[in-house]
């Protein structure tokens, strides 16, 4: 089921790795609590002729909340930087398996690029498969990337307020189930424990397999529906802050449902503002 649209196999990339017009990304990044530092690993070992793609840095600096949505010239030039373009076809992988890569997947859709892929199973898969890794620094040359943003992709707090009360979207968490439910709280300090009023929980956990893969399209679907998610209705997916959310949206465009957005402040943003409405429990 490879697709450079969306997901590509371990396999694919070995055998597409020499490719003249393919860029890879590493694009790993880790929660605070688990004391890992991304770019000192992408430093010692990554993938032959990846480039380092820095979640945190391309992003909206301006904004108090985390690797917030760039804005558009800033994500041209970090791509013009790494040697990212029209004409390549790119694949994203993280160090978790499938956990960061699917948000520079959604970002790089956001502006208007379609030819990406998330690497299934990320690094871990790669490396456990006895494929080469190195430690050696990319050669880079310039390349100009075309952006189109694609606004429909992405909500923020007023949209996804206006569609909890209305109820016309389903807005799908991707949070544990004791986050979602209010019964843990919230690895950042400061904010609220709940959910978003109306919003379904859906694991992003729940999509993966015991060694980090994505399930098959089929069984992605019967996640969706096992929530109790109408996919009649379009999504709006979210998370903590906006990252294991487009994991969702990932599973999504695999089977086939394409009217989904993410919302980039997620409940970082949501959380914090004490006159939005929160509700606990499991609905």
């Amino acid at each position: 089921m490879d697709d450079p649209k969306t997901l590509v196999s371990t396999d694919w990339l070995a055998k597409h790795i020499r490719d003249p017009d393919l860029r890879i990304l590493d694009a790993s990044w880790y929660m605070p609590a688990e004391n890992r530092d991304a770019r000192a690993e992408y430093d010692a070992a990554h993938i032959p002729g990846a480039r380092f793609f820095d979640i945190d840095e391309i992003a909206d600096l301006r904004s108090d909340l985390p690797h917030m949505v760039p804005p558009v010239e800033k994500f041209m030039s970090r791509m013009r930087a790494l040697g990212v373009g029209d004409g390549h076809q790119v694949v994203v992988y993280d160090g978790a398996g499938i956990f960061s890569a699917a948000r520079v997947w959604w970002l790089f859709r956001l502006m208007g690029q379609n030819d990406i892929a998330v690497l299934d199973g990320g690094l871990p898969k790669w490396q456990a498969e006895g494929h080469p890794i190195e430690d050696l620094p990319p050669v880079i040359r310039d390349r100009h990337m075309t952006v189109r943003r694609q606004n429909q992709m992405v909500r923020d707090v007023t949209q996804v307020a206006s569609a909890s009360k209305l109820g016309d979207h389903e807005i799908i968490d991707a949070r544990a189930a004791e986050r979602f439910s209010g019964a843990a709280s919230e690895p950042r300090a400061g904010l609220r424990s709940g959910h978003i009023p109306g919003s379904k929980n859906l694991p992003f956990g729940n999509l993966l397999n015991g060694d980090g893969t994505m399930k098959a399209p089929e069984a992605l679907r019967a996640a969706f529906e096992a929530a109790g998610i109408d996919l009649a209705k379009p999504a709006i997916t979210s998370c903590g802050s906006g990252v294991t959310a487009a994991i969702l949206s990932l599973a999504m465009e695999r089977f086939g449902k394409t009217d989904h957005a993410l919302y980039d402040g997620s409940w970082t943003e949501w959380g914090a503002f004490p006159t939005l409405p929160i509700a606990t429990g499991d609905t």
